[in-house]
This record gives C-alpha cells, sequence and structure tokens, in this order.
C-alpha cells in the first residue's frame, strides 16, 4: 500500500482490506450468534459505515432489517461539535433489538445526542458496534458493544471515511502522515 494524496494532505497505510473484513468476519459471527432469532433491526449511519455496513450485513445468517440514517459532525479533519441529523429514521423501534452501525466513535459526542432520541422509543435492546473507536480521543459516555479495531487518536481515512468528501471509496485505512 503506498501512500495517497488527497486534497492538500498526505496520508500512509494504517490497515489493509484484509485484516478489515476478516474482522467484519469476526463481528458478524458474534452478531449470528447473539442475535439467532432475534430479527434484529441495524441502523447505519451514515455517510462513514456504509461500506463497513455493507461488507458486515453481507456476511449475517440471520434474518435482519436495515435503515440509513445520516448524522453528521465533521468538517475537514475536526469535528464541529455539532450534531446535525439530515435523514431521520422512519421505522418503528419499539420492543424490537436494535444494532447501531458506526464508522468510528472518538469523542462520543454524535451517539451521546442520539442514543436518547432511540431510547425514547423504547427499543427492546439497544447496542453499538463500530468499526474504529478512538478510546484517547472519547470524552462523552458512550457504551461501545462491538468493537472491531481500537485505534490511537489519529486522523484516518478510506474504507468509507473520507476527509472533505474524498478518500470513502479507498478499499484500506490510511492515516494522515504526520501523525504516523
Amino acid at each position: 500500500m503506498p501512500e495517497i494524496n488527497v486534497h492538500d494532505k498526505t496520508f500512509v497505510p494504517y490497515l489493509p482490506e484484509s485484516l478489515i473484513l476478516e474482522k467484519v468476519q469476526e463481528l458478524a459471527a458474534q452478531l449470528d450468534k447473539d442475535y439467532a432469532g432475534k430479527r434484529p433491526l441495524f441502523i447505519a449511519i451514515l455517510n462513514g459505515s456504509f461500506m463497513f455496513t455493507a461488507d458486515l450485513f453481507k456476511a449475517l445468517t440471520i434474518e435482519a432489517e436495515i435503515c440509513f440514517i445520516k448524522l453528521a459532525s465533521y468538517k475537514g479533519t475536526k469535528s464541529t461539535g455539532q450534531v446535525v441529523t439530515a435523514i431521520g429514521l422512519d421505522m418503528d423501534i419499539n420492543g424490537r433489538h436494535v444494532v447501531i452501525l458506526e464508522d468510528i466513535i472518538d469523542t462520543g459526542k454524535t451517539m451521546n445526542e442520539f442514543l436518547p432520541q432511540l431510547r425514547h422509543q423504547q427499543p427492546a435492546s439497544l447496542k453499538i458496534a463500530v468499526l474504529l473507536h478512538k478510546p484517547e480521543a472519547t470524552v462523552f459516555p458512550v457504551t461501545i458493544d462491538y468493537c472491531c479495531f481500537s485505534i490511537p487518536n489519529k486522523f484516518v481515512l478510506g474504507y468509507g471515511l473520507d476527509y472533505d468528501g474524498l478518500g470513502r471509496n479507498i478499499r484500506e485505512l490510511y492515516q494522515l502522515s504526520n501523525e504516523a
């Protein structure tokens, strides 16, 4: 994996696609076990989680439903500190087993603001599954139930994550070179 340039920044290889897919398969197997016979509803947070969600959903063997919502809190390489809901939840989650699929949790602000909205609808259970978690950056209390990778507080790109709109289509994960 060579280094790449996106906009005005250089990124270096971080996680290869093979390792990402291996962890996603392991997560799918765990979810299959934990939700056997429960027909969970997966709520995928757009835009960043689309690749993670697609690979995970293809690997699941249980009966499951999926819907997509859009929550945004990033501009460039920094969090804006404000959570904006662009596309809302249009399914009834009352009494349902719900699993939120998120690409990355760093400060936890997005989930901290979104979870009360979901809990208000009284799901049977509410869990969070993430591709990436930055424990060093987490300042809001969020319980992550399933996590593929815990990573340092560095800016990453690829596999659905972007830098100002570009890089989501890169199959691997890269990190900002001056943070390597």
